[in-house]
């Protein structure tokens, strides 16, 4: 069975590869069919319980793994064809190409005077306000967006595909799109979304930390995302995301995180780095760093996945 399941890393590369070069695919998206599934199912299971939310997961990722095992069965015969398909899921669930491409759009906006620009774009990052931000929130808003979002949309399909092939790619992305639709602290989700939220926590441990270790390797300022980890980290509501934005505040010498508004809350977040509050040039050098760090992440999940699939054909 292993045998039949084990990760490509030539397909890992030429998926990645083709999203740097066509960037998200522009209809059929599988990751928005995903999403429909799952509100689909939610219609149906939908209930304010724990225990109703364990199965929605349950239900969407083992669905979604299953296809990802099935299909790998049916190539693992024939060597061009589990390329293919490995590219072709890895093609599909990255989108650290569109992510940076955004953020880039955001900065021109931004250097040009085009605030209102600049605010269209935010609902493309992140789930802020946009009519609360000024320039200088947008630049923070999407400076933590894309280093979150770098270990979410690239390093985390990455290492996921490279220890379990396709049913760890495409399991990885149905539960990190639960985890974007109702991983949340509001009054539908709280209870509902809590196996979504906690599942991927735990797909992220790995995949959070190796960001974080790739900003050290190949951001600007080594000492400062060391530091910046070491003492702000710990102190983010989420156990993965604030390894990797302060990894990233600390490489790029920002200051990141404080008042945080959403449409219907306001967040108190704790400050990460003790640098300069971001603007246009480093959300730029935060897009040159996601964008090294999806190259890193690739090298070192090519190799894991070369190491298993030798071990497993032995």
């Amino acid at each position: 069975m292993w045998r039949a399941l084990r990760p490509s890393p030539t397909g890992l590369a030429v998926g990645l590869l083709a999203d740097r070069v066509l960037g998200d695919p522009r209809r059929f998206h599988p990751v928005a069919g995903m999403g429909q599934g799952a509100a689909a199912l939610e219609a149906r299971l939908y209930a304010d319980r724990r225990g109703a939310g364990v199965v929605q997961v349950a239900v969407c990722v083992g669905a979604a793994a299953g296809v990802g095992g099935l299909t790998a069965a049916v190539v693992s015969s024939h060597p061009g064809a589990r390329i293919l398909a490995t590219a072709a899921a890895t093609w599909a669930v990255c989108g650290g190409t569109t992510l940076a491409g955004v953020g880039g759009q955001m900065a021109d906006a931004l250097d040009a005077g085009d605030l209102e620009a600049g605010r269209a774009l935010v609902p493309s990052l992140c789930g802020r306000d946009p009519q609360a931000l000024d320039a200088a929130g947008i630049c923070r808003a999407a400076t933590e967006s894309i280093a979150e979002n770098t270990a979410d949309a690239t390093v985390g399909p990455l290492v996921w595909g490279a220890v379990a092939g396709l049913p760890g790619l495409l399991g990885y992305r149905m539960a990190n799109t639960l985890d974007a639709m109702i991983g949340h602290h509001n009054r539908r989700y709280e209870r509902f979304g809590w196996a979504a939220a906690r599942f991927d926590d735990v797909l992220n441990l790995v995949p959070a930390r190796l960001s974080g270790l790739l900003v050290v390797a190949l951001g600007p300022d080594r000492r400062g995302a060391l530091r910046a980890w070491r003492d702000d980290a710990a102190a983010h509501p989420s156990p993965n995301a604030g390894v990797v934005e302060a990894s990233f505040a600390g490489a790029l010498g920002v200051r990141l995180g404080g008042e945080t508004v959403y449409p219907h809350r306001v967040e108190q977040r704790p400050v990460l780095g003790d640098g300069r509050p971001p603007g246009t040039a480093d959300l730029r050098a935060a897009v040159a760093l996601s964008r090294r760090v999806q190259l890193g992440a690739l090298a070192v999940s090519a190799g894991v996945a070369a190491l298993l699939s030798r071990r497993s054909a032995g």
